[in-house]
């Protein structure tokens, strides 16, 4: 039985004056699957990410999402559809907890506008309690529960990462767009952030991963699509990936194989 794509997308080009960025690029992202984009630097990969996801507007692209057709020009819209990121910089609100940056998170799935907000309804009451109860479970989810009260700037990098992932699946994701989540951990850090991504898997998420650590990816994704000055020069499972010309010549070297 063939798996549904959650994530279709066919002819994506992104230009940036006369640079092209991604030349024709296509991705599909099976429901349920870890599917890694790799390259070296400068390939498109964040760039795609940011086209995907609303931040950038393609120049051109088929753009389907959970079977139906989307056009990703608002980053809050693509949320609200089930799309949520994490960045490549850490983008956490320093100054406020870690338990109010993962409560951020939870509001793009609240119904209280701003009457609420103001004059303090007993369901906008009702409906913080259930974020804070939301978020210290997210907390928990991912080994952050002892932290809550912290101040996200005084965590250890490798916990803003782990922060930033609970941020993203608080807004109830259906796909989740990882760039570089191991950037700065140690190996004691990327073993457990491995551990974390396959048991969101086995959760029911789907993931779509940008890393530059090669052992990472090729232990845990279902398969690769691989960038090269913004085109695709290989697709398939990781095993296969590995052993292809183009991307031993301009990502791995040969002495990955």
């Amino acid at each position: 039985m063939t798996t549904a794509l959650l994530l279709d997308v066919t002819d994506v080009s992104k230009h940036f004056g006369g640079l092209q960025a991604l030349d024709s690029v296509g991705l599909q992202v099976p429901q349920g699957s870890i599917v890694g984009l790799i390259g070296p630097n400068g390939a498109g990969k964040t760039t795609f990410f940011n086209v995907v996801t609303g931040l950038y507007p393609a120049d051109s692209g088929i753009f389907l999402f959970d079977g139906k057709s989307y056009f990703p020009e608002s980053v809050s819209e693509v949320t609200k559809s089930g799309l949520a990121r994490t960045f490549q910089n850490i983008r956490l609100f320093g100054e406020m907890s870690v338990l109010e940056n993962v409560m951020v998170g939870c509001h793009c799935r609240t119904r209280a506008g701003l009457l609420g907000a103001i004059f303090r309804f007993p369901s906008t009451r009702r409906e913080e309690r259930a974020i804070r109860d939301k978020a210290m479970q997210l907390l928990a989810y991912v080994g952050l529960s002892d932290f809550a009260q912290m101040e996200a700037r005084n965590l250890s990098y490798g916990h803003q990462r782990r922060l930033e992932i609970a941020r993203a699946l608080a807004t109830e994701p259906k796909l989740l767009a990882l760039d570089e989540p191991a950037a700065g951990m140690n190996a004691t850090e990327k073993l457990e952030l491995r551990e974390l991504l396959l048991r969101i898997r086995a959760d029911g998420k789907t993931i779509l991963l940008i890393e530059h650590d090669v052992a990472l990816v090729m232990g845990i994704c279902d398969s690769l699509t691989v960038l090269d000055y913004g085109k695709v020069i290989a697709a398939g499972k990781p095993a296969d990936v590995r052993i292809h010309p183009e991307v031993i010549r301009a990502y791995l070297g040969q002495g990955a194989v």
